[in-house]
């Protein structure tokens, strides 16, 4: 199933004002992987996502989705065939109502009228937001509002969904329904986050960034034990693996 795969190799990226973001990152995800990219603020987390839908191009090196290299020509291919999900809601939510934000992803593919609603309804129901579909989405929680930017991902039938800080600004119960929702998905995932945690429940594999580069990649709980790798990436061990002298030992 190549067309699931995601390749990159030695991408560079600089910003308008000659920050390095990416530095010869090279990294192959496999289909359906559950993949955590994590790494201090600066790292390039959020860079690297945003060249998995060609929100941005590399400077250097080359991305590709399955079968397409990243190019503007291949960008329609691409963005069916990966979805994301960004760290604000605000920035996905944009239609007068849940339903319209839902169905244009579909109806913007071409799709008709009949089954574009069924796209979106299937998705809501997914995240079981349906009873929000006439709402405007500004009147949302948080949460409520990632679950509905989900389901604007999720009525694209997308192959690989990416999403950003999935976590962040969720109260525990919304982040407990997110992270029981995304364990029923099939798709590929890859999730950028602080959330170290949620990385135990979601990925088995783990991805640390930092200054632009992998330094290192590998299963999760291998990675979250190793005190030397956490401290050069500036990352603290998942709370559930750090212990407590009174109730139980830390998860290895």
């Amino acid at each position: 199933m190549s067309h699931h795969i995601i390749e990159i190799k030695d991408i560079e990226y600089m910003y308008p004002d000659k920050t390095k973001a990416l530095d010869g990152l090279s990294l192959r995800i496999l289909h359906g992987e559950a993949v955590a990219i994590v790494g201090a603020n600066g790292a390039g987390k959020s860079t690297l996502l945003s060249h998995l839908i060609g929100v941005l191009i590399p400077s250097s090196g080359t991305v590709r989705i399955g079968d397409y290299p990243l190019n503007k020509e291949t960008l329609t291919h691409i963005r069916r065939s990966v979805g994301m999900v960004f760290q604000n809601s605000d920035d996905q939510l944009f239609m007068p109502t849940v339903f319209d934000d839902v169905a244009f992803g579909p109806l913007n593919m071409g799709l008709p009228p009949e089954e574009a609603t069924q796209r979106a309804l299937d998705a809501l129901k997914t995240v079981d937001a349906v009873h929000l579909k006439d709402r405007p989405p500004y009147k949302l929680s948080g949460g409520q509002k990632r679950s509905v930017a989900i389901a604007s991902v999720l009525s694209m039938l997308p192959d690989i969904l990416v999403m950003d800080e999935p976590s962040a600004g969720l109260d525990p119960y919304c982040r407990r329904q997110l992270i029981t929702l995304l364990q029923s998905f099939k798709h590929t995932k890859i999730i950028a986050t602080h959330d170290l945690d949620l990385v135990i429940d979601l990925c088995e594999r783990t991805v640390v960034l930092s200054n632009g580069k992998i330094i290192a990649d590998g299963p999760t709980l291998q990675i979250f034990n190793d005190d030397v790798l956490l401290q050069k990436g500036r990352l603290e061990k998942p709370l559930r693996m750090q212990g407590c002298p009174i109730c139980k030992p830390a998860i290895r």
